[in-house]
């Protein structure tokens, strides 16, 4: 029997008859569909603590105004005076109890160029200390009113007013103390602090002065 030649068989495209692109035109890209975008990785760095913000700006104090000091009473005053406080002291504690009234006025808030110590008898020991080197150096650091001044009795006309005058009565004649509270309350602007004796206190400021 003769051979029959096998009929050629045509495979059919899923897609359909390919068309071939024009001469010079290319396929166009295909466009990605549009949907949300992938996170951005994290920015590599150095762990470590998140740094702080910036602090707020400090208000000014005003330094006219009084602060509360120590717990002693503080006596009634007119209108443009010191009050004056009173602290109970022996001759010998007296410059303690200054030291103690200071500290006080620190912690509420006072700064260190506000007040002004005043000694009738012994000199503090940082005035003595400062005056070794001279005066003029001495009296340079009162004029730069950065800090707490000490300053004798005999020196307190020199010295310029602060808002607060403590005043430690630990000795000297009764004479000289006589002299140097009523200048002490003079360059005081806001309040006065007398560490003593009550009843010489009373006696040279014309004031009853209770604890």
């Amino acid at each position: 029997m003769p051979l029959l030649p096998e009929e050629p068989q045509i495979h059919e495209s899923a897609q359909g008859p390919r068309v071939a692109p024009a001469t010079g035109r290319t396929a166009p890209t295909p466009r990605p569909v549009p949907g949300p975008r992938p996170a951005a990785p994290s920015r590599p760095g150095r762990p470590g603590p998140v740094r702080p913000a910036p602090p707020a700006q400090r208000v000014s104090r005003d330094v006219t105004a009084a602060k509360p000091g120590p717990s002693a009473p503080a006596a009634p005053a007119p209108s443009g005076s010191p009050q004056i406080q009173l602290i109970p002291a022996s001759a010998e504690g007296a410059l303690d109890a200054a030291e103690e009234a200071v500290d006080l006025l620190l912690d509420s808030g006072r700064a260190p160029g506000e007040v002004l110590v005043v000694t009738t008898g012994e000199p503090h020991p940082w005035a003595a200390h400062e005056l070794s080197f001279g005066e003029a150096a001495y009296w340079a650091q009162h004029d730069a009113g950065d800090d707490v001044f000490y300053a004798h009795a005999s020196a307190v006309s020199r010295a310029a007013g602060r808002p607060v005058v403590v005043v430690a009565v630990n000795g000297g004649a009764t004479a000289a103390v006589a002299q140097a509270l009523p200048l002490a309350h003079t360059r005081a602007g806001a309040l006065l602090i007398v560490c003593g004796d009550p009843q010489q206190i009373n006696s040279v400021l014309g004031a009853s002065l209770t604890v």
